[in-house]
This record gives structure tokens, sequence and C-alpha cells, in this order.
């Protein structure tokens, strides 16, 4: 069986974080998204693979290559136009002579997930939905199930008749190219995938496969720090770096190679420090960090539950919690992020024109590339700042912040 990996969205919801850089190498638990996926798909026995790309597919394919660095052979197709998600699903007819694995790009899967619902489509020799429990299905493609078949499928409803939605993950057979071919285009104008499932439902049964772990489906900025969380879970702590006497590593903590940790800096894992990154003098990293290439936290700072990306600083007396910082940003001496409201209520963000309720107690700031802080700035609860700002000594910064702006 061979597996196709739709990952040509252009990310335009995970902005700022994909101004300059394709949704599938966002970096999560220390390596690009999309290799998270790869890994899994290759580590539940299925090492052909098919990459859909889209928008700077260039870099996609200059990262990976053949899949010869990740132990499988990839091949990748183009998606000129989006059309919706049946047809990016058909794009995978030259790439299939059988029944096929269909994976979302954005979605959060395990191995064993995997090989699961590979093992339950042997058993039930039919097309395969693996589907995922939520609080809130309403958002989602809601599955209405009679023991393991799929009676129902039903697209964002107002009132959802079930808590299990489709996870975007899936075994489909040859026949279901015919069937794209004969779906219309829904009211938004898109191919969509679930319409062409109801097709396929109509002449052949489709069951379902629950899913044995944790699920997420990676569609706004701050999913990232759930998904590095849940992708950190399995961590095994190596040092290839180096480690100072006067430092404290507890847990799994991985120091790369040329990586630095400095007297009096302590590092709780699950924890990564990147490649060529400085830790210390006398700092404090708390769970579920990672530090990519060339970042630097320094004497007097806090961090946990955050991603830095590569090149980014957080060298004097600050606190970072519960945040993404893009590549090459640096924090000025002194620069707070606070990650609590007062009132302990769950954090809201203004978001594509909305506010909207994270659902989560903290989330400090969601931080474009080439961002600057002055010497004591504030960054508030749920900021989310474009690349190229710059906000000076002492200005606070909060809600939505425009690319290059200036805050003072």
């Amino acid at each position: 069986m061979k597996a196709w990996i739709l990952s040509a969205g252009e990310g335009t919801r995970m902005r700022p974080l994909t101004a300059n850089l394709p949704k599938p190498l966002l970096p999560v638990a220390g390596k690009p998204f999309l290799a998270h996926t790869i890994e899994a798909v290759r580590d539940a026995g299925i090492k052909e693979m098919a990459i859909l790309i889209g928008w700077q597919g260039r870099r996609v394919k200059e990262y990976f290559g053949r899949g010869d660095a990740f132990g499988v052979k990839l091949a990748y197709e183009e998606q000129m136009e989006r059309l919706g998600t049946a047809h990016a699903v058909g794009l995978a007819r030259e790439h299939v002579k059988g029944d096929f694995l269909s994976v979302n790009g954005d979605v959060v899967i395990s191995a064993k997930a995997v090989k699961g619902l590979i093992e339950f489509h042997g058993k039930v020799k039919a097309p395969v939905m693996a589907v995922a429990e939520v609080k809130d299905a309403s958002a989602f493609g809601v599955v209405d199930l009679e023991g393991d078949r799929v009676v129902g499928l039903v697209e964002k409803p107002k009132a959802p008749t079930s808590k299990l939605i489709n996870a975007g993950v899936y075994v489909f057979p040859l026949e279901i190219f015919a069937l794209i071919d004969k779906t219309a285009k829904s009211p938004r104008g898109e191919y969509e995938v679930t319409d062409t499932i109801r097709l396929l439902m109509a002449q052949a049964d489709v069951y379902a496969y629950r899913l044995p772990d944790t699920w997420i489906d990676v569609g706004r900025p701050w999913d990232l720090l759930e998904a590095n969380g849940i992708l950190m879970r399995g961590l095994k702590g190596r040092v290839d770096g180096e480690v100072a006497k006067g430092a404290t590593l507890a847990g799994e903590v991985v120091v790369e190679a040329d990586a630095r940790v400095l007297d009096g800096a302590v590092v709780h894992g699950p924890t990564i420090i990147g490649r060529e990154s400085e830790v210390g003098p006398n700092c404090f990293i708390r769970p579920a960090t990672v530090l990519g290439r060339r970042c630097k936290v320094g004497n007097a700072c806090e961090v946990k539950n955050s991603i830095l990306m590569d090149g980014t600083h957080v060298p004097h007396q600050n606190y970072v919690g519960d945040s993404i910082l893009g590549e090459r940003c640096n924090l000025g001496a002194g620069t707070k992020v606070a990650n609590l409201r007062l009132d302990e209520e769950s954090v809201k963000v203004p978001w594509r024109g909305q506010m909207i309720d994270t659902g989560l107690r903290k989330l400090g700031v969601i931080m474009g590339d080439d961002v600057k802080t002055g010497i004591n700035a504030s960054i508030d609860v749920g900021t989310i700042i474009g690349e190229e700002t710059f906000i000076g000594p002492g200005a606070v910064a909060r809600g939505v912040i425009a690319p290059r702006s200036r805050i003072y």
C-alpha cells in the first residue's frame, strides 16, 4: 500500500508563522511538522509515499528530497489550483495502483494509529475513515455510526448528532477517483471529499476506525503548542553538545551538536535545544520547550512550553510562556510575555475578523519572523504580532498587530 499526504495549503490560517515558511515546514518537537507525518506512516510499515505540495512547494521538495534520510521513497505532485479536498485526493490517481492511505497533512497522527487503521482495513476489506471524538464537533465533519459502519456524514452541522468527527485519514479504493469526477461543487465552490464519500457510501459500506490516541487538527497558530506537547511525550534525552558542570538537566533533554548549556542553567524536559544554540548562564527552561538552531536563552530568563524558531534570542531578564516566536526575533532586556488572564478565564483572541475563545487557560504570544522589542516592553495575553514589527521600549503590545508595525 502507498500513502498520499495532502500538504498543499497556503497556511493562511497559520499567519504570521507562515508568512515566510510553508506550513509543512513549521517546526514542532524539533523537526518540521510534515516530518512527523512521514515518520508515523513509515513506522506503520508504508515506505512509498507521494506528497501533494503547493505554496513554496520547492522548499518542501528541497528539504525532504527523495526521502532517503527518512528511510522512505517520496514522490511529489503540485496542486496548481486549490479546488477543495476531493480535488486534492483526486490528484493521487497517477501515484497509486490499488487501495491507498490518504492523510491530511495538518493532523497529528501516530504510527500506532496508522498501523491500526491499516489492520482494520485488512479485516473489513472495505473503505475506512478514521474518526476521533471531540468535545465540540460543530467545526468538523460529524460522523454517525451503526456499529463500525458509517451511516451519516455532515460537514460542520449547527447541531451535531455525534461527538465523532472525520479525522482526515482514510484508506480509499481506486474507485474513489471515478466518484471524485462525479462530485459536484459545494455551496462554497469547492469539491469536498465528504461529498465524494457520501457517493461512495451509496454503493459500498464505509467503515470507521476509532483512533486509539490523541488527535489534533493543526489549523490555528496556537494549535502548534498542543501538537508540540503531544509529539514530545516520547522524547528520549541525549547530549551531543556541551553541558557545563554547573548546569542541571532534569528529565528528557536533547542537547544537539554544537549547542551549549552554561553554568547555572536549569533545564527540565521534555526539552530540545537545537544545534548551535546557547542556554544560560543562570536561566530556567521548563518542559515542552523547543529551541531551534542558533537560539539564545540568556541570563535571568525563563521559558516554558514554547517554540523558539531558528535564530531567535531571549537574552536578558525575559519571561516567555506558552508562546511561539518566529525566526530571528530578539527580545530587549526586561521584555515580558503575559500568558494568564488575571481572572484566569480562557484566553480569547481576535482572529480572522472575530473574537474567538481558544479554550486555553494559558497562551502568550504568537510572533512572526524578525520581530524586535525594546527594553521593558510588555506583551499581553494572547497577542498576535506580525512579521518585522518593532515594539518600542516600555511599550505594551496587545491584540493583533499588523506586519511591519511600529508600537511606541
